[in-house]
């Protein structure tokens, strides 16, 4: 890491070059082709799907997407009036001669009653396009709003309702990537006090999120990519891409402060925090690529697409950062610190601590003693919030919410309210059986199965088409009593697959097929559920993997894993408040209550768990780093809490708003998604990671770090602090100075020693002439194990497609450019498989060689310094 954030400096022109050449190649084939983005979403062996593919097949004009034109009289007349008549039939004459629609039925023609309510004050047409909803020109369906709109008068109302409608109004959505990016610049701003410091994480996170999108734009063109998977990517992109550049960014002002070169700082920054974001990022892209594991096809769309956007941002931060740190040099710090560089005290001929910081630090170290000194009284009380927190999550319904969650004022959300009112709620989600007959003979029994469904509790009415002469296909609309989202109508979908549709097959050759919009709400929801634990068990043990190839510990990556189902359940249960319950979702612009959408609960849960993990990463490698120092939990966590929270808390905060700017977005899906991880990552960093992780670290104490001798030996060993610098910091001669009790101990607390002060009563308060640390001896100075090809299949054949085998042998290098390419596109991975056993001998041969030949430039214990 350090020899590429080196050539990254010193190449800054050529790097920004590249960069720039990168995005206009991305953007200059997306000018031309464009995105193509498609809803269109099939869930292959569920009913609902069989019913939709056997009605394309056999009634394609029939297959298309179905929306309503709704009519009412706000005061005393009846559609049928003959003026109303005359003006809405022209109306419909002209939406039928627009282009992409297939067919309109009135509400006046011969099967036209039922679409007139009981006081004639309220009706509806249907508009059958010739196509699904996604596959439908949004131009066109423009003009069908348009159109019809048009006949509005003072006492008629014209709304319009369906999928197609629907998604054309979603198009219109504001962008509120703004409002997030404003208010991180805010808080960098108030964070760094330097308007270079603010600006440079935004860059890093602005380009990386355009490579990202541009890419997800174009892999749209290969694979099928939801319309909202470009939103969910730049989500989640934009939020990791500043907090990552953040992390270096604070870590390279640290050591300009400390008195080291730009270019040092830089090195040094991306050689320890470079690491952490690298190892960080990883695991948000493990996380949301086991959405593959799903097999649904958008879903492992929207997880690769996202994937990709967290990729583009680590490669910005390791890359492009460091060029630009190179470009702005000093000035990344303000007036004041530059000036304290160059008018070093006296005394000690160290430039003096920020006072801000200073004081920051002291009260983060002072919490950070408070937490170790209650650790049980602090513990309760944080599992006690987020026990609250998580209570509604177990009322968690999913289903797939419709325009009567529309905002008010749309006009599906007054499509839905009128057809509610005039023919009841469940004419806003038919069901829809397809009933294929074997033979004429099996029109009994399709009589039989019309009688069954109208006299079934929780059916409003039964209309059977007649049987076409072709095909023997007859389509039956079943309007329940209850709207597509109550649990009554989830349940009278069940009675009728398992006993009502069943019992009229029975002794006969008719087929039947529940299917509709509803029934496929229905569906994703159960598949979804039922894949849901092979999920969670795929990504928490590829979580706790990483973590404990990482801190070579078992507790800590369980302790992890504990914490993210934590921080997962408190995050739905705010959603299930707001969204579920209601509870300030008018408020908020987001329509009344109802369903969670089904895929919800698994794309958060990948995001979740890959965020969580950074937090994990950042807090518990500072701890590991101590850990191996002084091998003293206590301190370790202590140090590692007070130093690190500053950080995470303006992580978060960043976070938080970003998350949040997408909830005045005007789409709830999308909303959904920015409530749960604003709540999300609001619960890990301030009660999670301030208050349980250290509370239980130190309860359980030295166990924290314990790690099985099996383990330990077939583990490959990833660095995630980086080697410890070389470069000499800048010490001057100083006499010494008495160090009171009550200075020692505030300075213990706030652990500030990599200022370059000493900061502990067990450090010597002098400083002495230009010397190192005496080296200390590591866990790893023995002599190492040989190497077992079979372990390091086992290695490959798992989890070889990121190349951990390559760590296990001891080859960083390669494990690294395989972990960047994914085993280089899979090629790298398959010609491992016939080369192992050489990379075995190979690493046997390495080991052997250096258990015999210590390293030169290794010093002995008794060197002198140099």
């Amino acid at each position: 890491m350090s020899a590429l954030a080196r050539w990254c400096f010193r190449h800054r022109l050529l790097v920004i070059g590249i960069w720039a050449a990168v995005l206009v190649a991305l953007a200059v084939p997306y000018a031309t082709l464009g995105a193509r983005y498609s809803d269109a979403f099939s869930l292959p062996g569920t009913e609902s799907s069989k019913a939709q593919a056997r009605l394309q097949a056999s009634e394609p004009r029939q297959a298309g997407d179905s929306d309503q034109i709704v009519v009412h009289m706000r005061r005393d007349g009846s559609i049928r009036d003959t003026a109303v008549r005359q003006k809405v039939t022209s109306m419909l004459d002209r939406v039928a001669a627009l282009p992409s629609v297939a067919s309109v039925t009135s509400m006046y023609g011969p099967e036209g009653a039922p679409r007139i309510s009981k006081d004639g004050r309220t009706a509806y047409a249907t508009v059958t396009f010739d196509a699904q909803a996604d596959r439908i020109p949004v131009a066109d369906v423009t003009r069908v709003i348009d159109t019809a709109q048009a006949a509005r008068e003072a006492d008629l109302q014209v709304e319009l309702g369906g999928q197609a409608i629907s998604s054309a109004a979603e198009g219109e959505a504001q962008s509120t990537e703004a409002i997030g990016l404003v208010a991180a610049g805010i808080i960098l701003f108030v964070a760094f006090g330097s308007l270079l410091g603010m600006l440079l994480p935004l860059l890093v996170a602005i380009a990386a999120l355009g490579a990202g999108l541009l890419a997800v734009g174009l892999t749209s063109h290969v694979m099928t990519l939801g319309s909202d998977a470009p939103t969910v990517a730049a989500l989640i992109g934009l939020g990791v891409g500043i907090d990552y550049a953040l992390f270096i960014v604070t870590r390279h002002r640290t050591g300009l402060r400390s008195g080291l070169a730009p270019e040092q700082a830089a090195v040094r920054a991306l050689d320890t925090s470079g690491r952490a974001v690298v190892f960080a990022g990883l695991t948000v892209v493990t996380a949301l690529l086991g959405l593959l594991v799903l097999r649904i096809g958008p879903l492992s769309a929207m997880g690769i697409s996202a994937a990709t956007a967290v990729l583009a941002t680590v490669v910005a931060a390791v890359t492009l950062l460091p060029a630009l740190l190179g470009l702005f040099g000093g000035r990344l710090l303000t007036r004041r610190q530059r000036r304290a560089l160059t008018a070093r005290d006296a005394g000690t001929g160290h430039p003096p601590l920020n006072r801000q910081r200073h004081g920051t630090a002291q009260s983060l170290g002072r919490w950070a003693e408070q937490v170790e000194r209650h650790r049980t009284l602090f513990a309760v009380a944080a599992l006690l919030v987020v026990t609250v927190l998580s209570l509604p999550a177990l009322s968690l319904r999913l289903g797939t919410s419709d325009a009567g969650n529309d905002p008010k004022g749309t006009t599906t959300r007054a499509a839905y309210d009128l057809l509610a009112q005039g023919f009841g709620a469940g004419s806003n989600g038919p069901l829809v059986l397809v009933a294929q007959l074997g033979a004429p003979s099996d029109g009994p029994a399709l009589n039989r199965l019309v009688s069954a469904v109208r006299s079934t509790p929780g059916v409003a009415s039964a209309t059977a088409g007649p049987p076409a002469a072709a095909t023997g296909l007859s389509v039956i609309d079943v309007v329940p009593t209850g709207a597509p989202q109550d649990e009554a109508t989830s349940a009278l979908l069940t009675h009728l697959r398992e006993d009502v549709v069943p019992a009229a097959e029975r002794g006969s050759g008719l087929t039947v097929y529940v299917g509709g919009t509803t029934a496929a709400s229905g569906d994703l929801a159960a598949l979804l559920a039922g894949k849901l634990p092979l999920f969670l068990g795929v990504i928490v043990a590829l979580g706790c993997l990483l973590l404990m190839v990482a801190f070579r510990s078992v507790l800590v990556p369980l302790t992890a894993a504990v914490m993210n189902l934590l921080a997962s359940a408190a995050s739905f249960g705010v959603v299930v408040a707001v969204f579920q319950w209601g509870w300030g979702s008018e408020l908020l612009g987001l329509g009344k209550a109802g369903p969670v959408e089904a895929e919800l609960p698994v794309i958060m849960l990948a995001i979740l768990f890959g965020l969580s993990m950074d937090y994990q990463v950042f807090l518990v490698s500072r701890m590991h780093e101590e850990w191996e120092h002084t091998r003293d939990n206590h301190r370790a966590i202590r140090i590692g809490q007070a130093e690190t929270g500053r950080l995470i808390n303006a992580a978060a905060l960043i976070m938080i708003c970003v998350f949040t700017a997408f909830v005045f977005g005007g789409q709830r899906v999308i909303a959904e998604y920015g409530v749960g991880l604003a709540a999300a990552v609001a619960i890990d960093a301030f009660v999670l990671r301030t208050v349980l992780v250290p509370s239980l670290m130190h309860l359980l104490g030295r166990a924290n770090w314990w790690l099985p001798a099996g383990l330990e030996r077939i583990l490959p060993r990833v660095s995630i602090e980086g080697a410890p610098s070389r470069e000499p910091v800048p010490v001057v001669p100083v006499p010494v100075v008495p160090v009171p009790a009550r200075a020692a101990r505030a300075d213990r607390t706030a652990g500030l020693h990599h200022t370059g002060v000493a900061t502990t009563a067990s450090r010597p308060a002098v400083v002495p002439p230009p010397a190192r640390p005496e080296p200390r001896l590591r866990q790893d100075s023995t002599p190492r194990a040989a190497k077992s090809v079979a372990v390091a299949y086992l290695w490959w054949f798992f989890v070889g497609l990121f190349g951990m085998h390559h760590f296990y042998l001891g080859r960083t290098g390669r494990g690294l450019l395989h972990l960047c390419t994914l085993g280089i596109c899979g090629l790298g991975w398959l010609a491992d498989a016939f080369t192992l056993p050489h990379q075995v001998r190979s690493a046997n041969a390495r080991i052997a060689q250096q258990d015999v030949a210590p390293r030169a430039d290794a010093p002995a214990l008794n060197d002198p310094v140099h």
